[in-house]
């Protein structure tokens, strides 16, 4: 006599099956969502890497211009530094078609509120006597970098055995103060692939650090620039 199967062992031996197919389904779903994750982080880093090299390369080729202030009564170096934003005068653009004359560039971190924040860049040309107080508007920014939990640019001062102080990293630097570029400028931020996830949850965030060193940091102001032209370093005299 043929027997069959009772309706309790098709019930457990489908509810094992089923709970069989669950589990491959999730660990199918982890993989794919881990190797989602991968190449995320992987297209964010050479983004990094592309845009870093471009904001070093502008760093670089920073020129210690002096503004002839009206405001001021004097003349006084174009850079301003804090922990959080950069403002100098470069060579090098990166909006303009043309590569010639000087531009004034300002870097800026703004604060996401509960979402990450950005690093906004603003640029135009050296053009007017005052334009490095004047602020730039809000609609000609240009965001380089989304997701930013915390930014922070530092600015290395030399050594001055005269007046018995070493060098050192500092938070900010002003050029009125100065007198000079600073010796180097380290740019530290940590960001997510995912700027939807909060501060508290990033688990995919990636800390960058690059130092830049400026070579021409005390020379005197450059007056005119042909068209076509490059500026020439004149070294200061003693």
């Amino acid at each position: 006599m043929k027997q069959g199967f009772t309706l309790l062992e098709v019930t457990v031996t489908m509810t094992i099956l089923g709970l069989i197919v669950l589990i491959i389904f999730g660990v199918f779903r982890l993989g794919f969502s881990s190797w989602e994750r991968g190449e995320a982080l992987q297209e964010e880093y050479q983004k990094t890497r592309v845009l870093s090299q471009l904001i070093s390369r502008q760093i670089k080729s920073a020129w210690p211009y002096k503004v002839k202030s009206r405001s001021a009564g004097e003349d006084y170096l174009a850079f301003d530094g804090k922990a959080a934003s950069i403002k100098f005068v470069t060579t090098f653009p990166l909006k303009a078609k043309q590569a010639e004359g000087l531009v004034y560039v300002f870097y800026q971190f703004k604060e996401g509120g509960k979402e990450a924040g950005q690093l906004v860049f603003y640029e135009q040309r050296v053009l007017m006597k005052d334009f490095f107080e004047e602020g730039f508007k809000e609609d000609e920014g240009t965001s380089l970098f989304e997701g930013i939990s915390t930014i922070r640019f530092e600015y290395l001062r030399e050594e001055d055995p005269q007046n018995n102080r070493s060098e050192e990293w500092i938070e900010e630097w002003s050029g009125k103060d100065e007198k000079a570029l600073p010796k180097a400028i380290r740019m530290t931020f940590h960001y997510s692939a995912n700027p939807q996830e909060s501060k508290k949850e990033k688990e995919n965030e990636i800390a960058f650090s690059t130092v830049v060193s400026l070579p021409a940091r005390q020379f005197e102001a450059v007056k005119s620039i042909p068209p076509g032209m490059r500026p020439r370093v004149v070294p200061r005299t003693p």
